[in-house]
């Protein structure tokens, strides 16, 4: 399986370029800002055909792209419900000091064909199987996409639910502090030691470095009835 990624141009966001192998169809996850050129390289490089976009979340900075991306190719966007409507109107996710500095700037609308994730579904796309797992808290809609990777080591693409070292806000719009514990709790925790995590931002880590030393893990794992 072939899984590469870059930075877009703002808030250090990762997009992420998913396929079967070099020269076949790909899925697209989470094109933010600025990010256009870059990805035209990467599919080139790899003779990479997309054949969708996946979204981890609505907030602006990981869909800036997504309707062009998928405008261009004719392809569908994928997204939960629960933040829908902020391809269309990102201002719904925003805080205040963000929209000030992109309210009103820029027209938004959704693609021309969006489909709505469910928790639990299994996709197969572009060759690859994907499970969604509804994991809100950073905002309503947040989701995690999970697949099974090279070496027997399962690959998850948390978006804003887990860092390395840390997890995503939860004071924007949408967000919950104990909505997060939750699924934390219920959507992180129970993955294998060995699962490599690609997050919305920052350095890839795996399950088990974070249980091992992210505070929040750590917190959940020494609570009452959870043991070690």
């Amino acid at each position: 399986m072939l899984v590469t990624g870059f930075e877009a141009d703002a808030f250090g966001t990762n997009c992420y370029v998913v396929a079967a192998a070099p020269g076949e169809q790909c899925l697209i996850i989470d094109p933010g800002i600025g990010v256009i050129d870059r990805l035209d390289q990467v599919l080139a490089q790899h003779r990479l055909h997309p054949a969708a976009v996946l979204l981890t979340h609505g907030h602006l900075d990981h869909t800036f792209s997504v309707a062009p991306v998928c405008g261009a190719r004719g392809i569908t966007a994928y997204v939960h419900p629960a933040d829908r409507e902020m391809l269309a109107d990102p201002a719904k996710g925003l805080s205040t000091d963000l929209n000030a500095l992109f309210g009103g700037r820029i027209q938004y609308s959704e693609p021309d064909d969006v489909a709505e994730l469910t928790d639990g579904a299994v996709l197969t796309l572009a060759g690859v199987e994907i499970t969604v797992d509804h994991a809100p808290g950073h905002t309503g809609g947040s989701v995690l996409f999970r697949l099974p990777g090279d070496a027997s080591e399962d690959v998850c693409f948390s978006g804003d639910v887990l860092f390395a070292g840390s997890i995503g806000r939860t004071d924007l719009p949408g967000g919950s502090t104990p909505t997060m514990m939750n699924s934390l709790r219920d959507k992180i925790l129970p993955l294998a030691d060995d699962t490599v995590v690609l997050p919305g931002h920052g350095p890839a880590t795996t399950i088990g470095r974070e249980r091992a030393s992210n505070p929040y893990l750590r917190e959940l794992i020494a609570a009452p009835g959870r043991g070690l």
